[in-house]
């Protein structure tokens, strides 16, 4: 074992602190859509595109990020990034119209591409395997804890200012942290190998591609030309991406890594993971605001029960994966987790925020469970010198997961709300804002009650689809991951990536 960095508990709060612009961003965004569709006359579909053109960029860009990253510099890589999200974001708060936005959310997206797989790769490489996951447990909770606060302060900028005020939340961060990375987080690298080019443009193509047809499958439908498309484009990108980076010499992501079960199966929960969590936060704020009333702030308030109970539990993760092993943690998290979704499945238009509150409660501690076991066990399984080309696996995996729940449920949702709200105008189907809206402009409180009955409906139809998710992501958890008593043979395994050639 190499002799562990003395500053490596300093350095995890440095990487706190530069992921917390990305945490902090996408919690008070999704607050300040309401404000977005009524200041800046955002239309649903433009409010989908300003997040999904992040999503886009993002996806896109990871496994290049993460390649560039462990050739030229990891804190180099994550510097880059902090700089372009709080440019980007500066940009943000002068746009004048929808279109604007979605252009600079797209900036965002290249920033937060670097600035992802450079957090976890250093993460990664600073902390040895017997110090590994509770540096996560650590990260998670900080991060919660700016997830807490971000929507919070978000919703007390909304009250005040314009709706742009809320970006501003990720410049005097970002700022700190280039000015901590630089002056306390040593920089590393693995070795310096040819740039594999091919794999860099395959890969970025072949991930925007398959986003654009998850993405397109929400707007225009699965059979539509956009999304078959995209998924033709897509998979024929990212096969030619798998067949030159098995014979290349110098490939980019060594497909050999997802001959370690662990790595393989922990990749996959947190696929399920992702998408079981994405589209309900969605969901779940407009249920928050349209359905219960609530203002900005207290919506951001609201979630303080999820994120709390995430924070605690992932120390009984830690203590449940140390004990018992990363597959009984992880499986016993996401289950925890499906079992919080049940409970929001059976929630009804009488209910208020009691039911909402417990079942955020489970789902935080389900998460915080699963957590630090999955992503701890799939990093942990990478070799050093693959740390960030690996770290932006587990974001692109993630971003995959979250990118098909924000399509399907996003789907799911829409089309249950509009099969209740038949014979109302047609603009009133197509958001309960606007059916709010209408309501308000008519007089007709009816409707308006209609639009609520009806979103509530839909909320219970995809947390039904979140329990699924949620089971079936424990089920490949207990399936793929090795007991604890198998640790040893899963340490060689782990390992064989130094032998692969860089």
């Amino acid at each position: 074992m190499s002799e562990r960095n003395p500053r490596r508990w300093l350095i995890l709060g440095v990487l706190c602190l530069s992921l917390l612009v990305v945490v902090i961003d996408n919690m008070v965004l999704t607050i300040a859509i309401p404000a977005l569709i009524r200041d800046l006359g955002a239309s649903t579909a433009e409010i989908q595109w300003i997040i999904d053109a992040y999503i886009l960029v993002f996806a896109g860009l990871l496994l290049t990020a993460g390649g560039l990253s462990d050739r030229h510099g990891r804190r180099l890589g994550l510097v880059i990034g902090l700089v372009v999200f709080g440019g980007a974001s500066a940009l943000a708060t002068v746009c004048q119209t929808p279109g604007q936005l979605i252009a600079v959310r797209g900036l965002m997206g290249v920033g937060a591409a670097f600035l992802m797989p450079g957090t976890l790769s250093l993460l990664t490489t600073v902390f040895d395997d017997d110090e590994r996951k509770k540096a996560f447990a650590i990260w998670s909770s900080v991060l919660m804890l700016g997830a807490l606060g971000g929507p919070s302060l978000g919703g007390l900028l909304l009250e005040h200012f314009w709706w742009g005020s809320v970006f501003l939340l990720n410049i005097p961060i970002a700022a700190l942290g280039v000015i901590a990375a630089i002056a306390i987080i040593p920089e590393s690298s693995g070795p310096a190998g040819r740039p594999d080019l091919i794999g860099a443009i395959s890969s970025t193509a072949g991930m925007a591609a398959l986003v654009w047809g998850v993405i397109s499958a929400a707007k225009e439908g699965w059979g539509s030309a956009q999304t078959v498309g995209g998924f033709a484009v897509g998979a024929a990108a990212l096969a030619g991406f798998a067949l030159w980076e098995r014979h290349t010499d110098a490939p980019m992501l060594p497909l050999a890594l997802f001959r370690n079960r662990d790595f393989a199966g922990a990749s996959l929960s947190i696929v399920l993971l992702s998408f079981s969590a994405g589209g309900m936060l969605l969901a779940l704020t407009q249920h928050l605001q349209f359905v219960l009333g609530y203002e900005p702030l207290r919506a951001g308030t609201a979630f303080i029960p999820m994120i709390v109970s995430g924070m605690l539990f992932n120390g009984v993760g830690v203590v449940v994966d140390k004990r018992f092993g990363a597959r009984v943690a992880l499986a016993a998290g996401l289950l925890v987790m499906g079992a919080g979704f049940g409970v929001l499945a059976t929630i009804g238009p009488g209910d208020g925020y009691l039911k909402l509150a417990v079942a955020m409660a489970i789902m935080g501690a389900g998460s915080g469970t699963a957590g630090p076991a999955a992503y701890g066990t799939m990093l942990g399984a990478l070799p050093p010198e693959r740390a960030g080309v690996g770290s932006a696996v587990n974001d692109t995996v993630q971003q995959l997961g979250s990118a098909l729940s924000v399509a399907v449920l996003g789907s799911v949702l829409t089309t249950a709300y509009r099969g209740a709200m038949d014979g109302v105008p047609a603009p009133a189907r197509d958001s309960i804002g606007e059916a709010l809206r209408i309501a308000g402009a008519t007089g007709d409180p009816g409707l308006a009650d209609r639009a609520r009955d009806a979103f509530v409906d839909a909320v219970a139809a995809i947390a039904l689809l979140g329990l699924v998710g949620g089971v079936a992501a424990a089920l490949v958890a207990a399936l793929t991951l090795r007991p604890k008593s198998a640790s040893t043979g899963a340490d060689s395994e782990s390992n064989m990536g130094t032998n692969i050639a860089a």
